[in-house]
């Protein structure tokens, strides 16, 4: 329900700050007190159409703020997050705008920036107005599907017709691409048969970029590593020349011992240590020398090697860049290629049996649009009806109201276009309720639809100068309907009508004051107790009687 109303220097209006209950509110007040100015406040803060017109003489803005309290599965919190703002249903939804007095217009969900047309779409989810300041709701033929599928009892077919719609959707668009395959195949065809090729000739296996990187540091550097090992055997002398001097140095030292080496004496002790040493550094010459030639023959690589690694080690890295992998990837692709290559040879099968899938689906979803449009017919019909028997008491016995169904393209919601058409007077033809009625003619229209409709609506509705042209039996009529309406739905009216008046669970009296060369529209909550007083002035005019007084009591208790 609108909860709150917060109004700054619109028009005539200064300061406002207006609180609502659920249930039925009469805005009363004299001609010209300002109840229009109201509604244009209203429609401002819920996205209407507002310029600098609307902004109070010397001032520099205008400003509006509606507080809506919700409950947790209104329809507006999922609009809220499908635009990514921010709403909790345990706190109030605030709309907000502001327009400048050079024209510019700002708009604000629960202080969250937004566009002036995402707050009229929000405005669209909470508020209908109807009546001659109507800009939305019953005259915008796109919200008559709904409000007829809200009143027919067919959800089984709704349903129906979009499944049925979805999965011929999802055939349809499986086929367009299947098509969209066959038709570039023979380009897909060629790529797909060389790169198959390529990568049987080239085989690459899984682990062996890894190898090859391998090998290709072993052998950048392995002729540094066999001119090294070429100077140590030089230095150990590959032709015997250092096992000869060590081998003289042994046999003068054997010399020396023969001589000399007889006995514990120091001297033989150092000869035969000498002695023994030569021998050790004989045997291990030529163990150093035989592993020196052993390192050097493992880097003994054959001419050429190098480059043959580097080659296969590049082809592999230009072949995974060219088809978006990874070397080690390069196995799995040429099977992923391999696939492709045989879903592109049985695509016509896949066409022909997409088609068929296709033209199933279609007959599915044509005969449940067509069931759906028996159920819409019927419902129409009893729905013009309703709408038939709440005219009359309403003053427009002779008015007719008409659900006229059309062919439509294609949707998820079948295949009609609905539009509330209607007459106001014998003889006149059919036409759109904004062209054919007055301003008080839609009001009532609107109300009547409303009534036969028991809508399922969760907005709030406001309904202006409802009552216009009528009295007596009709405006009662009009007063009871309303109030009926509002057992389910918050209801405003702007009346001059006593007895509608009388028929609210709450009245808000719209006064003009002039102060000097100032003007100001105030609204007053009325409260229960002035309100026979109130409507017995509405009754008798500026001098209240008890006559009255007694009727405007008899009014409020029905």
């Amino acid at each position: 329900m609108l909860s709150g109303l917060s109004v700054r220097n619109v028009v005539l209006i200064e300061a406002l700050d207006l609180s609502f209950a659920h249930g039925l509110s009469a805005l009363t007040g004299e001609t010209g007190a300002g109840k229009s100015i109201l509604l244009d406040a209203l429609g401002m803060a819920a996205g209407a159409r507002s310029d600098r017109g609307l902004v109070r003489a010397g001032t520099d803005k205008a400003s509006t703020t509606a507080s809506f309290t919700l409950p947790d599965r209104h329809p507006v919190w999922a609009f809220l997050r499908d635009h990514d703002l921010d709403g909790d249903a345990s706190e109030d939804l605030r709309l907000r705008r502001v327009v400048s007095a050079d024209g510019r217009s700002r708009a604000y969900v629960n202080d969250q920036p937004v566009g002036v047309k995402v707050l009229s779409q929000i405005g669209s989810i909470l508020l209908e107005v109807h009546g001659q300041h109507d800009g939305r709701g019953l005259l915008d033929p796109a919200t008559h599907l709904g409000m007829l599928d809200d009143f027919g009892d067919y959800d089984a077919e709704l349903s129906a017709v979009k499944e049925a719609y979805r999965d011929r959707r999802e055939t349809q668009a499986a086929l367009d691409a299947l098509i969209a395959r066959r038709e570039k195949a023979g380009e897909d065809r060629e790529f797909l048969e060389a790169a198959i090729a390529e990568l049987d000739r080239l085989d690459p296996r899984a682990g062996e970029d890894e190898t090859l990187a391998d090998q290709r540091r072993f052998l950048q550097g392995a002729e540094g590593a066999l001119t090294e090992l070429t100077a140590a055997q030089d230095t150990l002398g590959e032709g015997g020349e250092f096992e000869d001097r060590l081998t003289r140095a042994l046999t003068g030292i054997e010399r020396v011992r023969a001589k000399f080496g007889e006995g514990e004496s120091r001297a033989a002790q150092a000869l035969q240590s000498a002695g023994e040493s030569l021998e050790r550094a004989l045997l291990e010459t030529n163990e150093a020398r035989e592993a020196v030639g052993h390192a050097a023959e493992a880097f003994d690589i054959e001419p050429g090697q190098l480059e043959q690694v580097e080659e296969r080690l590049f082809s592999l890295r230009a072949a995974a860049r060219k088809y978006g992998v990874g070397i080690e990837a390069l196995v799995g692709k040429r099977a992923d290629f391999a696939e492709e290559l045989d879903s592109i040879e049985t695509v016509e099968a896949d066409i022909a049996a997409t088609k068929a899938r296709r033209d199933k689906a279609k007959s599915r979803y044509d005969g449940a649009a067509a069931k759906l449009s028996e159920a819409r017919a019927k419902a129409a019909g009893q729905l013009d009806a309703a709408v038939a028997t709440e005219l009359p008491p309403l003053k427009m016995d002779r008015a007719r109201f008409v659900t006229e169904l059309s062919k439509a393209p294609e949707s998820a919601n079948g295949q009609d276009q609905i539009r509330f058409t209607v007459s106001t007077n014998p003889g006149t033809p059919l036409g759109p309720l904004d062209k054919i009625a007055s301003g008080g003619e839609m009001a009532r229209f609107a109300l009547a639809i409303k009534v036969a409709l028991a809508a399922k609506t969760q907005s709030v509705m406001v309904f202006d100068e409802v009552d216009q042209g009528v009295g007596g039996a009709v405006a009662t009529a009009v007063g009871r309907r309303l109030a009926r309406l509002s057992e389910t739905s918050q209801v405003f009216v702007v009346t001059h009508s006593p007895q509608v008046a009388a028929a609210a669970d709450h009245q808000f009296r719209i006064e003009k004051t002039s102060t000097g060369e100032t003007t100001n529209t105030h609204v007053h909550a009325v409260a229960e107790t002035e309100r026979e007083e109130e409507i017995a002035r509405m009754l008798a005019g500026d001098t209240v009687t008890d006559a009255a007084r007694a009727a405007a009591r008899q009014l409020m208790t029905g």
